[in-house]
């Protein structure tokens, strides 16, 4: 699914179940080593799958920490990103020497609670999303938005270390699997307030995707 909406530059993987604790590295385990079994396996499969997309763009496998608000520790030279939710496992990722951030976010395939979307959406956005939903009532617009809002930030973070509130981002969805992103606040680090990205959505989830080239 994620590989799908993922640039050719950018290598990925994917797992529906989950992967055996083996997989784990020793400098890994200490992370998860109070977490209920939910988060065990999250964390489990999202490195494995993180291992596989490595492989793939020749770097050796070796362990993957957890660093500031949690984002992966990637090895030298590359940047990804990680995503789990119930039944999904994903990993992306990419060398710096073409890729300066990736961010993806996978969800189930159901709309947001109703009290979460005021919380995450501007009143724009919430009024494109009922035109969305006019045209197309089977998808969960909602969703897709919350989602994009995560890759945003996923980009946003490893980039410049600093947190990015859902308010401080506006995406506009188009209807034919893409999203543009305007963000509010300004960093140098970032050079841009305009990100774009993709989505897509199976059976039971929603996954978005942003991979941000290096000039």
């Amino acid at each position: 699914m994620i590989g799908e909406i993922l640039p050719s530059w950018v290598a990925s993987a994917e797992r529906f179940g989950d992967a055996p604790e083996e997989t784990l590295f020793p400098e890994e385990r200490p992370f998860i080593a109070r977490a209920v079994d939910r988060r065990r396996r999250e964390f489990v499969t999202g490195r494995h799958c993180a291992r596989l997309a490595l492989a793939r763009i020749g770097v050796t496998p070796g362990p993957i920490p957890r660093g500031e608000r949690g984002a992966p520790v990637w090895p030298a030279g590359t940047v990804g990103s990680i995503t789990h939710c119930a039944g999904y496992r994903a990993a992306a990722v990419a060398s710096t020497g073409v890729a300066r951030a990736v961010g993806i976010d996978a969800e189930p395939r159901a709309p947001l609670p109703a009290e979460v979307l005021p919380t995450i959406a501007s009143p724009g956005e919430i009024e494109a999303l009922r035109a969305l939903d006019d045209a197309d009532g089977e998808i969960c617009w909602d969703r897709i938005l919350f989602s994009a809002k995560e890759s945003v930030y996923k980009v946003w973070f490893p980039i410049t270390g600093r947190w990015l509130d859902f308010s401080e981002a506006v995406v506009d969805i188009d209807a034919s699997g893409s999203f543009s992103a305007r963000l509010l606040v300004g960093d140098p680090a970032m050079g841009t307030r305009a990100l774009s990205g993709r989505w897509v959505v199976s059976d039971g989830h929603i996954a978005t995707s942003i991979a941000l080239p290096r000039p």
